[in-house]
């Protein structure tokens, strides 16, 4: 049977001086919880990443997709594009998004992953190794690992690195990142696609894996009765 869906929630996770925006979703009994980082110029809103996210749910994962800009820094991004390679400040955001979750109680309780897209695969191995013992697992989907720089060595949580296979620069970009990664990562390459996985059924084979990477990473078990 699949799990209960509650309503999505709005929420604000104060980073500093600014707020940034959140949408969570957590199925009764959830099994983990999954932070959803976007990057380079898309938000909350990306249809991709909510496809995703709704696979995740039937699958009994809790989600919360960030908008890693404030909408003022969005509205000049969109012009300027001066934010979205900020990777420090993404970095920043997810990192502070994971405390958030630490403090309810309720979420705290629940295994922790990150799901990161294009800049914000690398703010989410950013958040990865500066809290080890929360993050447990990250999937980057068309991602730039390379940009968490520094931070690679540092990752403990297995790592799934999802690649279009037309998408070859960024292949190469993946590959390099695992050579610096220390962690378990693994690196899926979809026949086919392209970098945004526009093709027939690439999103679903990019569901089909993270689901597949949230079972082996994720799961919680349940304690036995006594």
């Amino acid at each position: 049977m699949a799990p209960s869906i509650l309503h999505t929630t709005a929420v604000q996770i104060r980073v500093g001086a600014d707020l940034i925006e959140g949408d969570l979703l957590v199925p009764v009994e959830a099994s983990g919880l999954v932070v959803f980082a976007h990057g380079s110029g898309s938000s909350r809103f990306s249809g991709r990443n909510r496809a995703v996210a709704l696979i995740l749910h039937r699958a009994g994962y809790g989600t919360l997709l960030l908008d890693l800009l404030t909408r003022e820094e969005e509205a000049v991004d969109i012009a300027t594009r001066e934010y979205r390679f900020d990777i420090e400040r993404l970095g920043r955001r997810v990192t502070a998004a994971f405390d958030w979750v630490q403090g309810v109680p309720a979420l705290a309780a629940l295994p922790a992953g990150c799901f990161g897209a294009s800049t914000g695969a690398a703010a989410a191995l950013i958040a990865a190794a500066e809290r080890p013992a929360v993050v447990r697992a990250v999937i980057s989907r068309g991602g730039r690992p390379d940009l968490a720089g520094d931070a690679l060595p540092r990752v403990q949580a297995p790592t799934l690195l999802i690649v279009g296979g037309e998408d070859e620069q960024v292949i190469a970009l993946n590959r390099s990142a695992m050579r610096r990664l220390h962690a378990l990562v693994e690196l899926a390459i979809v026949p086919g696609a392209t970098h945004l996985f526009e093709e027939p059924g690439a999103m679903e084979e990019v569901s089909r894996l993270a689901t597949g990477w949230c079972h082996q990473h994720l799961r919680r078990t349940r304690e036995p009765a006594p």
